[in-house]
């Protein structure tokens, strides 16, 4: 892998032939336990490291450099989920499954817990750090999102929710994201006004696009948020058929990206009259330069959608511009490394991703 990876960085440009071109270089089948999965990833800082969260209540530490596992840690009380790196590679923060809802702040270096941050009454479903500073964010489901500081153990401000809430930050760190599935609506905050109103509500309404897959239109729940590297767009991941592209400086839907399957729909998840999360959370992310979007599906294939230069008038559907194949069953996690042409696609199984390079001019 060393020398793929040698060759996948550089001056390398991301283009959609190059995103096609990416096979699983190496893969981990010995570090989840038999029907469990990851449900869980990030990278460090630097993009050298990933760390794993799985339901079987294990913290599993990656190099990505060199393509090995390094260490176990085990969280058999607590249970652990969302696990996220601090700015520091030797910590993590994530949320208990287990006892309570605490969310726990954890030495990696020597398996020691270093702060406790109490307040959530309720499973916390969305954790994300600043990506400036030491704070973060958090939101429990029919409780709060709530803002804390590493070095307190007490929330530093919180708001009341109803229903499933998704936290995120755009790439300065000075505006955050709340989406609320009850009123189908993302809230962007001044993070130095956290008590304030939002200075901006975009309403996702998708009845239009919605009625086409199912009547009467199915709203399916969102799982996730998370800006493009310029701040103007958001992706709003859901656990339903479609993934959405706002326009964070506008308010409005532009895009909608379909030709996946929901992991609501993952084999195994009966899909109900309700629309729930299911086993949706961090199936779909950006590439580092924010034109192109990844996503699992319940099919077990990985879409990639080319988002076009110009943005449009009215909402528009995009199919995936490519598909790959090579990670087995549906993907509950894909991230791309913030540093380097690698990604990682992980549930029952972890894969590094790297690209083919014959053939593909760079």
């Amino acid at each position: 892998m060393d020398e793929a990876r040698s060759r996948s960085t550089g001056a390398l440009t991301l283009s959609l032939d190059l995103v096609s071109a990416f096979r699983p270089a190496k893969v981990f089948n010995e570090y989840v336990q038999p029907d469990c999965h990851v449900t869980s990833a990030d990278y460090d800082d630097r993009g050298e490291l990933l760390v794993t969260a799985s339901n079987d209540e294990t913290i599993q530490l990656y190099n990505c450099r060199t393509g090995r596992h390094i260490k176990t840690l085990y969280s058999k009380k607590y249970g652990v989920h969302l696990a996220r790196f601090t700015h520091r590679a030797s910590a993590i923060i994530y949320a208990s499954t287990k006892e309570d809802d605490t969310i726990r702040y954890h030495s990696l270096h020597d398996n020691k817990y270093l702060q406790y941050f109490r307040g959530h009454k309720n499973r916390v479903v969305s954790l994300e750090m600043s990506p400036v500073d030491d704070t973060f964010l958090s939101g429990a489901v029919d409780d709060a999102v709530r803002f804390w500081d590493l070095r307190s153990p007490e929330a530093q401000g919180h708001m009341r929710v109803r229903g499933h809430p998704v936290v995120g930050y755009d790439p300065t760190g000075a505006v955050f994201a709340v989406a609320l599935n009850e009123r189908n609506t993302v809230l962007l905050y001044d993070v130095r006004k956290f008590d304030c109103d939002p200075f901006l509500t975009i309403t996702l309404d998708d009845t239009a696009g919605l009625s086409q897959i199912s009547m009467p239109p199915r709203v399916p729940v969102i799982t996730s948020l998370s800006f493009n590297q310029s701040g103007q767009f958001i992706l709003v991941g859901t656990a339903g058929d479609v993934h959405y592209i706002l326009d964070s400086f506008a308010g409005k839907l532009l895009w909608r990206l379909v030709g996946h399957v929901g992991l609501e729909q993952a084999p195994g998840h009966g899909v109900g009259m309700a629309p729930q999360a299911g086993i949706s959370g961090q199936e779909v992310c950006w590439t580092p330069d924010g034109r192109m979007v990844l996503s699992g599906s319940a099919n077990g294939q990985l879409c990639i959608w080319a988002l076009p230069e110009a943005t449009p008038e009215a909402p528009t559907s995009l199919r995936p511009s490519a598909l790959l194949n090579g990670h087995e069953g549906p993907s509950r996690v894909v991230e791309f490394n913030p540093k380097c042409a690698q990604f990682t696609t992980a549930s029952a199984q972890v894969a590094f991703w790297l690209p083919d390079l014959e053939g593909i001019t760079t």
